[in-house]
């Protein structure tokens, strides 16, 4: 092997190192983005989570409330019909 061929060998090689290089360049750079998207939509799905479950919550405790306006209305029905069943049988006015 002439020192021609050693010099274009040599050349080839760095060429080919350096094709290496910016390819693990692009592919660290495509990971970080990844990474990055990846992260955001973990933050976004864990901010949707959060909300729907102060949804629920707030549901639930409409809910709650409403049993209990519902009941004591009920019960308060029911305590006049027996105040005025009552009174009826005591000949009341």
């Amino acid at each position: 092997m002439d020192e021609t061929q050693a010099a274009l060998l040599s050349e080839q090689i760095r060429h080919a190192v350096d094709l290496l290089r910016s390819d693990l360049e692009l592919l660290q750079t495509r990971l970080e983005h990844q990474t990055e998207m990846n992260a955001h939509r973990l933050k976004s799905l864990e901010v949707r989570s959060e909300d729907q479950e102060a949804r629920i919550r707030s549901a639930t405790d409409g809910v709650t409330a409403f049993k209990v306006w519902t009941g004591l209305a009920s019960g308060s029905a029911g305590v006049a019909a027996l105040a005025a069943l009552v009174r009826s049988f005591l000949g009341g006015s």
